[in-house]
């Protein structure tokens, strides 16, 4: 029996072979189909999750491939939105996506997101800040920032820190950007 990846060990958590097969399956007819008819997007791909089971796939080679087939998939996305509306069109609406996201993190230190209660534990506002600091230099400098980059960043835990989920919004926002102008 061939796999599609490497599997872990029998006592190590890998994903779930089989969803990771459906998911890829579901992802080729929604590539190759010429209609809309099964409809998944470049953010569809980066928000997928598999259930963790002993002697599954490689985490990290099924990561590998999901940033590839994301990466496809913002091409083919790409491609569709500027036959449909014209490329100016279409550049512009990436432009007004990218002044939107260089306002918000053009915002003063400590000021960027909303904050947790001191309660709570959230991203640390120094870490965010000095990470905002470079993709407003990559917007407005052309700074080389990759979507790699984007989608490794890490943030250390801190209380009272800013919020998670708005962060990670606006981080899925800037590698919308990056690879819809690549």
């Amino acid at each position: 029996m061939t796999s599609t990846f490497p599997r872990t060990g029998k006592k190590t958590l890998g994903y779930s072979a089989p969803q990771v097969e459906e998911f890829l399956a579901v992802a080729r007819k929604a590539y190759d189909a010429t209609d809309d008819s099964v409809e998944l997007t470049a953010e569809d791909i980066r928000h997928t999750a598999f259930s963790m089971h002993k002697g599954g796939y490689s985490p990290a080679h099924v990561d590998a491939a999901l940033e590839r087939l994301e990466d496809a998939f913002a091409t083919r996305d790409r491609d569709r939105a500027a036959q449909a509306q014209g490329t100016e069109a279409w550049l512009a609406e990436v432009h007004d996506l990218a002044q939107v996201l260089v306002n918000r993190l053009s915002r003063k230190d400590g000021h960027r997101f909303h904050r947790v209660s001191v309660l709570s534990v959230g991203y640390s506002r120094a870490d965010v800040d000095r990470f905002s600091h470079k993709l407003v230099r990559y917007f407005e400098d052309g700074l080389p920032i990759t979507v790699e980059d984007v989608r490794c960043a890490v943030f250390r835990p801190q209380r009272g820190g800013y919020r998670e989920a708005q962060v990670d919004v606006v981080l899925d926002s800037v590698v919308d950007v990056i690879l819809a102008v690549r």
